[in-house]
């Protein structure tokens, strides 16, 4: 919440100036960032290439392939997601594209969710970029010595000097052998330490490369914002191969993840001022005259299952087909709502967690209430024995942290307030709440504020006891076995003991008078 406070000048001038100055170098860095930024700053023109991509919700056929991608290995394709490899050890799996990347610049969007339920994980996951496909190795489930770049999301720390999860680009012209033991380390053209394993949203990394120049930038997965992105690492005067085949693998060791890839996006990037060259022109004629009759025969198919559901269900017949998509109000409406519910949740699980502490409070409160009501009339010196006090004093320190506990949830409550109360405004300016939800939203408001009065209540009754400079002497606890009870027990202990003793050694000499 946005609290207005009242400036000086002299305050308002230098927070100006340091804005100004964050400004600047903000904007530096991004520039600095950005792909391929020019001296006019423009932007390079992307097209999307779907035939190097893959994305849910229909991600896999039906006979388990993807589309323009081939997958080797333990790598498992579903409707929404592509699992490189399971949570098993010692597997290995990747996927790579059918045909060759043939442009010069592009940009490659990975969304990825490594999980697993170990403290660390390993191996990794890698995106690649080479001249062959690495169907299988030893390199997150890669060939080694390939002739192109790898940027390798690592989790196990094989050198042990703590430094991963970390991502790292290595590039390699066919003769080099990756350094293992090191996390290669000695090899790595780029690095930057992010932690990517068990976030609550997917991961993304977007990799660019533009005039020469690799740049990575990573989503760290802890918002939904798709265009959230850092910058990771960014390696300049880098010569790649000027085709080669795009490829996600995976490896797991002696502990194991789920690595799940969720969409992999590639974009062509050209030159501002150079037009892109039409689709038209890069799919041969046979190919184009091939996928045109498969379209057709396609349409037929389809025309027929049309013919033949009317002639069974004459009844539906006109009625016009349901809108299976959602609007952009009813996205708008449906996330208002998730929003409150979790508010909701929340708002219950601390009043669960108030009444227990109430409750607790209350006992406490209860007890000294009874001992000073019963000893302030029995007590005539005041004085208090040194035991007694110390109980005291530790009862008023428990008061004190009980206190301290309570003033922290009067604090959430009231932040919970403020949320419902800004999330009951946007409902109302967009005209989309209906009064069963206002009127439950008003109930849980009028309760908290129950709960605050009794709060209240309660602190000003423990301040008051907490202020009491000399309290009664509590009752001595009775003791429950006096010490000559004690003597007696153990006299007739021994006793029966000796002549349990005497009656076994007269028993065992009358046994020896057989033998």
């Amino acid at each position: 919440m946005a609290v207005p406070i009242t400036e000086s000048p002299a305050v308002g001038a230098r927070l100006l100036i340091t804005t100004f100055v964050t400004t600047l170098i903000f904007h530096s860095s991004v520039a600095d960032i950005a792909v391929g930024a020019s001296t006019t700053e423009e932007a390079p023109h992307r097209r999307f290439e779907y035939k190097y991509s893959f994305k849910g919700p229909h991600l896999s056929q039906s006979d388990g392939g993807i589309p323009f991608w081939i997958h080797t290995g333990n790598a498992i394709p579903s409707a929404d997601q592509v699992r490189i490899t399971p949570s098993l050890r010692s597997q290995r799996g990747s996927v790579w594209t059918k045909n060759k990347v043939n442009f010069e610049h592009w940009e490659a969007e990975v969304t990825f969710r490594v999980s697993g339920r170990g403290r660390m994980g390993a191996d990794g996951l890698a995106v690649w970029f080479t001249s062959t496909q690495g169907l299988e190795g030893p390199v997150y489930g890669a060939a080694d010595q390939w002739n192109g770049i790898g940027v390798f999301f690592d989790s196990f720390d094989n050198d042990g000097k703590k430094n991963n999860p970390a991502i790292l680009v290595v590039g390699n012209n066919g003769n080099l052998v990756y350094d293992h033991q090191n996390d290669g380390s000695t090899q790595a053209l780029g690095t930057c330490l992010r932690d990517f394993r068990n976030k609550p949203y997917p991961v993304r990394a977007k990799i660019t490369y533009y005039k020469r120049t690799l740049t990575v930038l990573i989503n760290n997965g802890f918002t939904p914002d798709k265009e959230d992105y850092e910058f990771c690492t960014k390696v300049d005067n880098m010569v790649i191969p000027s085709d080669g085949f795009f490829g996600i693998s995976a490896a797991t060791g002696g502990l194991a993840d789920d690595h799940d890839v969720l969409s992999f996006l590639l974009f062509r990037l050209t030159e501002p001022g150079q037009q892109p060259p039409p689709v038209e022109s890069e799919i041969p004629k046979e190919e184009k005259d091939k996928y045109q009759e498969e379209f057709q025969n396609f349409q037929q198919e389809l025309d027929k299952k049309k013919e033949e559901f009317q002639k069974e269900h004459p009844d539906v017949q006109g009625e016009p087909i349901d809108d299976l998509y959602e609007s952009v109000n009813d996205r708008e409406i449906r996330q208002v709502f998730e929003g409150q519910n979790r508010i909701h949740l929340e708002i219950k699980q601390l009043n669960r967690q108030l009444a227990m502490i109430l409750d607790e409070q209350r006992r406490y409160v209860s007890v000294i209430t009874d001992e000073v009501a019963k000893k302030g009339a029995n007590t005539e010196s005041g004085q208090v024995g040194m035991s007694s006090r110390s109980k005291l004093t530790q009862a008023k320190a428990t008061q004190q942290e009980v206190l301290k506990s309570l003033n922290e949830l009067k604090s959430s409550f009231h932040e919970s307030l403020r949320q419902i109360g800004s999330v009951q405004n946007q409902g109302n300016q967009a005209a989309m709440g209906t009064y069963e939800t206002m009127q439950h939203f008003s109930d849980i408001k009028e309760h908290l504020h129950t709960v605050k009065r009794d709060v209240d209540h309660l602190v000003q009754l423990l301040t008051e006891l907490a202020d009491l400079h000399c309290c009664p002497e509590l009752p001595p606890m009775p003791s429950c076995l006096s010490t000559v009870h004690f003597a007696i027990f153990v006299v007739v202990q021994s006793v029966l003991f000796f002549c349990y003793v005497m009656y076994k050694s007269q028993q065992e000499a009358a046994a020896k008078k057989f033998f």
